[in-house]
């Protein structure tokens, strides 16, 4: 429970904490929240040299409406989100998902940049931005990058940011009338990582018909997992619980769980199904009520 040996650096603006990226590549991690950083290296999992913390940047900490679309700065904390009125009344997708991480005193520290920079398929964020087809930015030696989220997540902790490149914004669009979202997670205990959890977002035409839909999945893969067969069988459909069993069928079979203590990776297909069917009946409640 001791971390290895490592120098700090705490940086003061963007460009200090790139040009030391760009000196140091692997040997260095950035440090925001740090709660999924510090506890990785108290048990040695990571071994950092150095650790850059991006704490006291500033600009990093905004969240606003603009140019059509929601930003969200990387040192934006979960308590943020939890306690946003932007967040509650317009995109309650985003506080279900910063409510279901671990607990307050992790909330207040924690950060939506690291969450998603840590690339782990656990954690909540990845699946709901995947549903809302986010944009991550990173800047680097060679200025300003945009990745498409479906493009972010590489592999199980590994993601499309450079070791020069440091994750500074990420992008939502703005949400259109008669559109919703909902994040569910199923844990073993209050706190605990999800067993399987499900983002859902839909936006229906003036008819009602789906018009777009987003299925992200937690745990339930090697990496974050957009469940694009399960979107398809929805667009052009009128909602149903029919067709959203069928949807929910399908994002369960595009899973690929592991046994673990959290269960025997059949049972976190059918809890995944579960979830992706509620996720979309409470998507479309408050799509239904945002008309």
């Amino acid at each position: 429970m001791i971390p290895g040996p490592f120098r700090y650096r705490r940086v003061s603006s963007v460009e200090e904490a790139v040009s030391l990226l760009a000196q140091l590549g692997s040997d260095a991690k950035v440090l925001s929240g740090g709660q999924s950083l510090i506890p990785m290296m108290k048990f040695r999992l990571a071994e950092p040299n150095y650790v850059i913390d991006i704490n006291r940047v500033p600009g990093l900490d905004f969240l606003e409406e603009r140019d059509g679309l929601l930003r969200i700065g990387a040192l934006v904390r979960e308590s943020t989100l939890e306690r946003s009125p932007l967040i509650c009344e317009r995109y309650p997708i985003l506080h279900d998902t910063a409510l279901g991480i671990a607990d307050p005193l992790v909330r207040n520290l924690a950060t939506v940049g690291g969450n998603l920079a840590h690339g782990d398929p656990a954690n909540g964020h990845p699946a709901t931005m995947l549903a809302l087809r986010a944009q991550v930015v990173a800047n680097g030696p060679k200025g300003e990058r945009v990745i498409p989220i479906d493009e972010f997540f590489a592999d199980t902790f590994v993601t499309a940011l450079e070791p020069d490149e440091l994750l500074t914004e990420i992008r939502i669009p703005v949400s259109p009338p008669r559109s919703g979202g909902a994040y569910l997670k199923f844990e073993r205990k209050v706190g605990d990582y999800a067993i399987a959890a499900a983002a859902a977002f839909l936006a229906l035409d003036e008819s009602g018909h789906i018009v777009q839909a987003g299925i992200g999945l937690t745990n339930l893969a090697y990496k974050p997992l957009r469940a694009t067969a399960a979107e398809q069988v929805l667009i052009g459909q009128p909602p149903s619980d029919e067709l959203f069993r069928e949807a929910a069928e399908r994002a369960a079979q595009a899973t690929d769980p592991v046994s673990d203590l959290r269960g025997p990776a059949d049972y976190k297909r059918a809890v995944a199904r579960t979830m992706v069917f509620r996720a979309l009946r409470r998507a479309l409640e408050r799509a239904q009520a945002n008309g």
